[in-house]
């Protein structure tokens, strides 16, 4: 078994990856997540809280509600499919198949909405989860906010050089 069998692959030498077995894949998928609920508290039901209280606090925001009030008249899908992505990035169930990038890179946003964002939801995880529970959701947030916010700044063209942020003058 190879590195790669650590991303639902298997490999007898280095250049035979093959597809693990699903049973299998599903197993251990089941078995990261059992010891993911264990480590930290995770379960669906806080994962709800959490979700429903803190879109709760981002439509009441000065800043970000008019945002997600531009793209989100229904409120209860868009919660649905959060409670299936935060799940997935942090329990790793895999039960999220959407694209979230397609759907932020378009936005009139830079880094100060990706810091009050992260800032938000940080204050959300600690009044709504254990320790341990909210310095998972926000560990991973911030990986999420990073990502999506180089991928905002490469579709508005502009590359971030290591260390800086991404400013979009049109937003000031």
């Amino acid at each position: 078994s190879s590195p790669a069998s650590g991303y639902g692959l298997m490999s007898d030498d280095i250049f035979g990856v093959v597809p693990m077995d699903a049973a299998e894949h599903a197993a251990k998928r089941a078995a990261i997540t059992e010891q993911l609920k264990a480590e930290t508290g995770i379960d669906d039901a806080m994962i709800e809280h959490l979700v429903r209280t803190f879109y709760a606090r981002i439509a009441e925001d000065e800043v970000l509600g008019p945002i997600f009030a531009e793209k989100i008249s229904d409120w209860e899908p868009h919660l649905r499919k959060m409670f299936a992505f935060w799940s997935s990035v942090t329990l790793q169930t895999g039960v999220y198949h959407g694209r979230p990038m397609p759907a932020h890179v378009t936005l009139p946003i830079d880094a100060r909405h990706f810091d009050r964002w992260l800032d938000l939801f940080a204050r959300t995880a600690r009044d709504t989860c254990p320790p341990a529970a909210a310095e998972r959701f926000i560990e991973r947030a911030g990986v999420i906010a990073s990502s999506l916010e180089m991928g905002v700044a490469t579709v508005a063209g502009v590359r971030i050089p290591p260390g800086q942020r991404y400013h979009n003058p049109e937003i000031d």
